[in-house]
Parts: structure tokens; sequence; C-alpha cells
């Protein structure tokens, strides 16, 4: 899988006509080796030449958690006295166009642009971005395998597992995280609890805020799970319980939220545009009166990062095409009130819409 991922990179380098590719923290660095860097001030960068030998240029203390792959690339580990940016830099060499990984640090971006004056800078997600969004059987096997576990978890939810009432959002939270990880997950990315009138804020952080009976909460989790490769793959998923029976107020509004999640998912076949999708979800809020309450776009690609391209959005004409994944969450929020959002992730695939969530998805009524 590595040697292809590293073969179609560098057949995307010479389409583009990109010398060279600079990964250091961030996502494509695992993506590409199955190596993931710490963030640390000693620079981690794997320099891939688009016709010669790839270099993981690391420091020295950190070279033993590196899987070595010398088919893929030589290992240079650097010292304590040794200038990794010079180390780099030679490897460049008098390479002209250079495409950096997105999240590396300015630290060590502009120490490199100082040694390498002469050189022009794109994204390296210029280059891996189209090539990571489409997914092949095995990556797609690992989100359904992330996605299914966090189905475990909403499903504990839903079942009146997790206590509610009388605890703080900051509370639930920490143990959703802790369930994710009870079920496959090495690493919480987030796990948002909003209770009553903190869910009209899509991206609430839970807080000391006590949660009461009669209430509907949010929540929305995810995190990465390790697939056999060793790559880390993400889930994100939002489900709502009532605490008690909802206000006719909420159960309509759910009603509608429910059927414009539906009928995006349904929508989300190959050859659709994104922004189509979109528009959907969109169309059926608007309709029912709830638009300007919908306020965020309706999905976001997903993968070894929990949001990637394609993104689900007005203005984004790039067709679905199979192995595309991303999440389907319409939400409507009442600001001083209450929201709501209804999360599943769906991989697009000609014989169409492969929801990988398949958690109840009714507004569940809980004791608390």
């Amino acid at each position: 899988m590595s040697a292809d991922r590293f073969a179609r990179v560098r057949a995307a380098m010479a389409e583009q006509g990109t010398d060279v590719l600079l990964l250091s923290v961030g996502p494509d660095l695992p993506w590409l080796t199955g190596y993931e860097a710490m963030p640390l001030e000693r620079l981690t960068m794997l320099v891939v030449p688009v016709d010669g030998d790839a270099t993981l240029v690391v420091p020295r203390l950190e070279a033993p958690r590196v899987v070595e792959k010398p088919d893929l690339f030589s290992l240079r580990p650097w010292d304590e006295t040794d200038d990794p940016i010079a180390i780099v830099a030679g490897l460049v060499g008098g390479a002209g166009s250079l495409a950096v990984g997105d999240k590396t640090w300015a630290r060590f971006l502009v120490d490199l642009q100082g040694q390498l004056p002469s050189a022009t800078w794109t994204k390296a997600s210029d280059v891996t971005g189209p090539i990571r969004a489409v997914k092949d059987a095995a990556e797609i096997a690992a989100l359904r395998a992330a996605s299914h576990a966090a189905d475990r978890v909403a499903a504990q939810l839903q079942a009146g597992a997790i206590a509610l009432v009388g605890r703080t959002e900051a509370e639930v939270s920490t143990d959703i995280g802790n369930r994710l990880v009870a079920e496959g997950h090495h690493r919480v990315n987030f796990a948002i609890v909003a209770a009553g009138e903190n869910a009209a804020s899509p991206h609430h952080e839970p807080g000391h805020r006590v949660i009461r009976a009669g209430e509907v909460v949010l929540c929305d989790f995810g995190g990465t799970m390790a697939a056999p490769d060793g790559t880390g793959y993400c889930s994100d998923i939002t489900r709502c319980v009532s605490i008690g029976q909802p206000p006719a107020e909420v159960a309509d509004a759910y009603a509608v939220l429910l059927e414009a999640q539906q009928a995006a998912v349904a929508a989300a076949t190959v050859g659709t545009p994104c922004e189509e999708v979109d528009a959907v979800a969109r169309r059926i809020i608007t309709e029912a009166g709830y638009g300007p309450r919908f306020m965020h776009r309706t999905g976001h690609g997903i993968g070894v990062e929990e949001h990637e391209d394609p993104y689900v959005v007005a203005g984004n004409a790039t067709p679905l095409a199979p192995g595309h994944a991303f999440s389907v969450e319409p939400g409507i929020y009442t600001a001083g009130g209450w929201g709501m959002r209804l999360e599943d992730i769906v991989a697009a695939a000609d014989a169409g819409p492969d929801p990988l969530n398949l958690a109840d998805h009714a507004l569940v009524v809980v004791d608390g």
C-alpha cells in the first residue's frame, strides 16, 4: 500500500511540475510512511524527490520509533549538534519547485526558505490532497471499523448507559472519550457535549454546566483508530438525546432535521457535485422555516484527518467519486434555546451511498 501511495504521489508531482515534496508534522507523513512524527522543536522531515530516493530526516532520539522501509525511504538521523535545516537543504539541492506540508511549523519553513532562496514553494496538499481524498478498499474498511466503534458508544448513550442528569458536560465528555478508547480508538480527537441552550453553539466547548432533566443534549464525538497497517483513521458521529419527552417545537424541528439528513445521504451518489448534497439538506430545512438556523456546511471529508477533502458545501462543484468519504451533518440551532445536529460518515460507492454509521437516528428519549 505504501509503495502504491509513493508511486501516486510521484505521478502527481510530475504532472504538477513539483521537484521535491517536503513533509513534516501533519497527516501526510503517517499516511505515506506509517510514521507519525511527534510535534517537537526538533525537525522531522521526509524529503521525496520526484525521481530519486526518499529520505526521512529525523532526530536520532526519535529514530527508534520509526519502522524502517528501505524500499520506500532511507533514514537520516541527526544529532543534537547537527543542523537539520542544512541537512534537508542539502537533500533538496538545486531543485526549484518545492511542495511543503501544510502543517509544517513556520520556524522550519522560514529557515528552509533562507537556505533555499531560489526555490518556489507550494502546498503539499496540492499534491497529496486529491489522492488522499479517494480512499481505497482498505481505507474504507478502516473508516468503517472506526465508525462502528463510535456507533457502539452512541448506542450506550441512547440506551441510558451514560449518566447525564446531575453531571457536568465536561464529565460526560470525558466519559464518552474513555468509552471511545475502550471500543478500540487509540486517540480521542473531540467529544462535544452540549446541553440545552449550549447546543445552539455548533462547536461548544464542554464545561461546568450541569445537565438537567427536560433538556436535549447534543453529543458530537470522534477519535482516531489504527488500521492493520498502523495508519490511524478517524471517526465522527453526532447524536442527540432528550432527557424526557421533548417539547413539540423540538420534536417538530428534529423531524425536519432527520428528513434533511437522510435525503442528503441518499443524494450522495457518484457523480453528484458536493454542493448539490449540501443543497438537498439546506432546501428541506429552509422550506420548513429553519433556514437561518442552519449556518454551517453539510459535511467534510474524513480519513487520516477528521476534516479533509472533499467538503460538502455550496461552491464546491467537485463530483463525488467512488472512495470519497465524508460527513453528512445538517443542524438546526436556536440561540438561547436549543440546538440539534445529526451526523453520519458516508462513503460514495458505485452501488450507491454507503453509510458507515448505523446508530439509531431518532431523537431517543432517555431517563437521564
